[in-house]
C-alpha cells in the first residue's frame, strides 16, 4: 500500500468448507507520501521487464506499459492525498479478493465503515466517484451490493484532499481503478468457503493474441450473512445473500501511438432483509388489523431486495509527442427492487411498499494533456451524461378517519415516476514548474446540472507543492466544489396521495435536494526516515453550503437525500508505514468532527421537533466519527523451510458513529476494535496457493448503528468471528 501526495506514479457462500486457503500474497505496505510535480508518462519503476510476460511479444509489452503510463499522466494527482493499493496487497488481506471492494477499501487512512456497506470519507456521506482506466463509472442504484469485484483490478487509488481541476461531481474521494489487462497468459481457479455457510467460486483468465490483449473474471458468493445482522448473534434470522459479478476486458493496440479498449460488468445481487428476533407486532405495533388479525411475529417477516447493475465503456487512447488524449463513451445501467411482507409491515408499521427503481446513464468524455514545455503542462477535458431515471411504487396503507383512527381495510396506492437529468462539464488548468523544488497547479472547472432543478458554478482550484529534499515533501491547495445531489436517488413520491391514510407524513414541506457548494482547504506533510520508514500528516477544513446527506426513511433499503443549509466539517490524518523485504507494516489514524445546521429539503421525512431543533444549531452528522483507525503487520518467508509462508494481521478501530442522546445525533455508539488474521502458503510446482482466514479474533460484540439518529435505519452489529479456508490453482 502505498500513500502519496504524488503527482508521479498513481503507485503505486453452507457448504461446508473444506477448502484451503486463497492466496498466497502479504500486503505489499510502502508509504510513500508524495506531493511533487509529474514526469510525464514515466513508467511505474516497479513494472517488470517485457521479457517476463511470455504472453505477448516484448515490444507490445512495451507499447503496452508506455501507452498505460501516458493514460496516468492526463489525469495526476497534482498535489491531492492518494493512497494506492495493488492486486498484491488486496490478496494480502485477511479475506482476500473474496471479501468485498468496501472492505478493502477500509484500510485506507480516514475511511469510516457505515452499515449496509457504506464508506464515508473525511466525514461526508458517500459522495464517491469511480473511474475505471481514466473514464467516470456513472453512479447507480444500491442499497449495500458491491458492484465491483476486487479480482478485476491491478490497482487502485484513493484520492482525496484539494482535488485538481479534472476530478468533480463526486469530491470525498475519487476511487481510481486501473483493470488486469492480460498480458502474461493466465490465470486462476479457486474455492473459498467456511462460518455463515459462505461458499465462493471463482476463475480469472487474461491473455494475449497479437496486438490484443483480454482479460475475464466471475465468481459467486452465498452466505447466510448477506447484511449486517440487526442483534449480533452469531447466526442472524433471515439474512441470506446470492451474488454474481463478472467482468470482461480487451484492449487492441493499433499502432504504437493509438490503443482502442472495450470493457464490462454485470452484477446481480439478493438480498434478505435480516428480521429482529422475539418483536410482536399487537405489543408494539400502531394497533391496526387486517381481517381481524392484529398480530404478527418478527421471525417471520420475509422481506427481500434484489439490485442489479451492468456497464460498459469503450475508449481510444492516442500518445503522440507532446500530447495524450483519451476519448470515451459509457453507458451504466442499474435497478432495484424491494418486495415487503405486507401482512407484517401493515401490523408492525402501518405501511408496507413495494417498490422498484432503475436508471440508465449514458455519456462522453474526453481528457488531454499536452507538455508545453519544461515548465508547463497543460490539461483540459469534457464530460457530458444523461440520465433517466423510473420510479415505481406500490403502496399498502390504511385508511383512517378524522380522528386518526383506522376506517377500513387496507388500500393500495400506486405513485409512479420518471425524471431526465443532464451533466455538463469542462476544465482546464496548467501544471507550472516553477522551480526544480517547486511547484503550482491551477486550474478551472465549470459544473451544470439540470434534473429536478437547474444548478451550475464555475469552481477554481490551485495546488503549491515544495519538496526541499528527495525525502521531505509538503503540499497546501485550495478546491471550489460542486456536488449535485445523486440524481437517482431524489425520490418521486407524491405527499398529497397519501392524506389521509396511515402513511400520512407529518409535514407537507417538500424541498428538492439542492447541489453542494464547498470550499475545501488542504494542508500535508511528509518524511522519509532512512529507506524503510515513511510518516505523513494531512489536514483539511471544509465549509459547505446546502451539505448533502442521506438516510433511510422506510423499509425499503432505499436512501434520500437530503441538505443541511450550512455544514462544517475538519480533520487530521496520520499515517505511518515500515516496510523491508520480509516485514511490512503500516498504521493509520483519523481525527474527524462533522456537523450541520438547518435541514432544508425532504423535510417531510423528519420528525417536526428534529426539524425545529436542527434549524437553529449545528448537530454532529450522523455518519461523524470521532476517531478511525486501521493497522497491518505482515511477514513473509522468503528463503529455507518455510519458504513461501506468509502471516499476517489487519485491525480496524472507531470510537463510534452517532446516535441519539438528548438532541439529535448528540451521543455516539461505543467504541470498538477488529482483528483479523490470515495466513497463506504457496506450492510453486504445482501452482496451487492455499490459505486460511479468521474474520474477528477476539469475537467482538459491537454495533455499527442502534438504530437512532437522524436519517437511521434499522440496527447494525459488525461481523462475529469466523473461520475461512480456500484453495486455487493456476491456469
Amino acid at each position: 500500500m502505498t500513500f502519496s501526495n504524488s503527482t508521479t506514479g498513481r503507485a503505486i457462500h453452507p457448504a461446508w468448507a473444506t477448502c484451503l486457503a486463497l492466496t498466497a500474497s502479504l500486503w505489499a505496505v510502502s508509504a510513500q507520501a508524495q506531493a511533487q510535480a509529474p514526469d510525464a508518462a514515466t513508467p511505474d519503476a516497479a513494472t517488470p521487464d517485457a521479457s517476463s510476460d511470455p504472453g505477448a511479444s516484448p515490444a507490445i509489452v512495451v507499447t503496452a506499459r508506455r501507452l498505460n503510463a501516458a493514460r496516468d499522466s492526463i489525469q495526476p494527482s497534482l498535489g491531492a492525498d492518494s493512497y494506492t493499493l495493488d492486486a498484491k496487497a488486496i490478496t494480502a488481506l485477511p479475506g482476500g479478493n473474496n471479501q468485498g471492494f468496501n472492505q478493502i477499501v477500509l484500510q485506507l487512512p480516514g475511511v469510516v465503515q457505515d452499515g449496509g456497506g457504506q464508506l464515508h470519507v473525511r466525514g461526508d456521506h458517500a459522495n464517491l466517484q469511480y473511474r475505471i482506466n481514466g473514464t467516470i463509472l456513472p453512479e447507480g442504484l444500491s442499497g449495500f451490493g458491491q458492484t465491483l469485484s476486487p479480482r478485476l483490478i491491478d490497482k487502485f487509488s484513493l484520492l482525496t484532499g484539494a482535488l485538481p481541476a479534472q476530478y468533480g461531481l463526486r469530491t470525498a474521494g475519487i476511487i481510481d481503478i486501473t483493470t488486469k489487462s492480460g498480458l502474461a497468459n493466465g490465470g486462476s481457479a479457486s474455492i473459498y468457503g467456511g462460518s455463515l455457510g459462505t461458499i465462493e467460486p471463482a476463475i480469472e483468465y487474461g491473455g494475449t493474441s497479437g496486438a490484443t490483449s483480454y482479460f475475464v473474471s466471475g465468481d459467486y458468493r452465498h452466505d447466510n450473512l448477506g447484511i449486517e445482522s440487526v442483534d449480533g448473534t452469531r447466526t442472524p434470522l433471515h439474512d441470506a445473500t446470492d451474488q454474481f459479478q463478472g467482468f470482461a476486458f480487451v484492449d487492441h493496440i493499433l499502432d504504437e501511438s493509438n490503443r482502442v479498449s472495450v470493457l464490462g460488468g454485470y452484477s446481480s445481487q439478493w438480498f434478505q432483509i435480516p428480521n429482529p428476533r422475539g418483536l410482536s407486532a399487537a405489543a408494539i405495533g400502531p394497533g391496526y388489523t387486517v381481517g381481524g388479525a392484529s398480530d404478527f411475529q418478527s421471525d417471520a417477516l420475509n422481506q427481500t431486495q434484489l439490485e442489479r447493475t451492468g456497464f460498459g465503456q469503450v475508449a481510444l487512447l492516442h500518445a503522440a509527442g507532446p500530447l495524450t488524449l483519451q476519448a470515451a463513451g459509457f453507458v451504466r445501467y442499474s435497478s432495484l427492487r424491494y418486495r415487503p411482507d405486507v401482512l407484517g409491515e401493515l401490523l408492525f408499521n402501518g405501511q408496507a411498499q413495494a417498490a422498484s427503481k432503475s436508471d440508465l446513464a449514458l455519456g462522453l468524455q474526453l481528457d488531454a494533456s499536452y507538455k508545453a514545455g519544461d515548465a508547463h503542462t497543460l490539461r483540459g477535458g469534457f464530460f457530458l451524461q444523461h440520465d433517466r431515471a423510473l420510479s415505481r411504487t406500490s403502496t399498502s396503507v390504511f385508511p383512517l378517519d378524522g380522528n386518526g383512527a383506522q376506517a377500513g381495510e387496507p388500500i393500495q396506492i400506486i405513485d409512479n415516476g420518471s425524471q431526465n437529468g443532464t451533466t455538463v462539464s469542462a476544465y482546464l488548468q496548467d501544471e507550472w514548474k516553477l522551480a526544480p523544488t517547486l511547484t503550482l497547479n491551477t486550474g478551472l472547472r465549470y459544473d451544470h446540472y439540470s434534473a429536478f432543478r437547474s444548478e451550475g458554478q464555475l469552481s477554481p482550484r490551485a495546488s503549491l507543492v515544495w519538496q526541499p529534499s528527495g525525502s521531505t515533501t509538503v503540499h497546501i491547495g485550495y478546491a471550489r466544489y460542486f456536488s449535485p445531489p445523486p440524481f437517482e436517488l431524489v425520490a418521486n413520491q407524491t405527499l398529497a396521495k397519501f392524506v389521509g391514510t396511515s402513511a400520512e407524513a407529518a409535514g407537507t414541506l417538500d424541498t428538492t435536494p439542492l447541489a453542494e457548494r464547498q470550499h475545501y482547504f488542504d494542508l500535508g506533510f511528509q518524511q522519509k526516515i532512512g529507506r524503510a520508514l515513511t510518516i505523513g500528516i494531512d489536514g483539511y477544513y471544509r465549509i459547505s453550503r446546502n451539505l448533502i446527506d442521506e438516510g433511510q426513511f422506510g423499509a425499503p433499503i432505499i436512501l434520500t437525500p437530503f441538505n443541511y443549509a450550512d455544514g462544517r466539517i475538519k480533520g487530521v490524518n496520520l499515517y505511518a508505514t515500515y516496510q523491508t523485504a520480509d516485514w511490512q507494516v503500516y498504521g493509520n489514524l483519523a481525527f474527524s468532527k462533522a456537523t450541520g445546521r438547518n435541514i432544508v429539503s425532504s423535510q417531510f421525512s423528519f420528525d417536526p421537533a428534529d426539524l425545529a431543533y436542527i434549524a437553529t444549531h449545528y448537530i454532529y452528522l450522523d455518519h461523524d466519527q470521532t476517531t478511525t483507525a486501521s493497522a497491518g503487520l505482515f511477514r513473509s518467508f522468503r528463503d529455507g523451510s518455510l519458504k513461501g509462508l506468509k502471516l499476517g494481521a489487519s485491525m480496524l478501530y472507531g470510537s463510534g458513529l452517532r446516535r441519539d442522546g438528548a438532541v439529535p445525533n448528540g451521543d455516539k455508539l461505543p467504541p470498538y476494535a477488529q482483528v483479523n488474521l490470515a495466513v497463506s502458503y504457496k506450492l510453486e510446482r504445482p501452482g496451487i496457493e492455499l490459505r486460511f482466514d479468521v474474520i474477528n479474533v477476539g469475537d467482538h460484540v459491537y454495533q455499527i448503528r442502534d438504530g437512532t439518529g437522524v436519517g437511521v435505519g434499522a440496527p447494525q452489529f459488525g461481523p462475529r468471528r469466523g473461520f475461512f479456508v480456500g484453495v486455487s490453482k493456476d491456469l
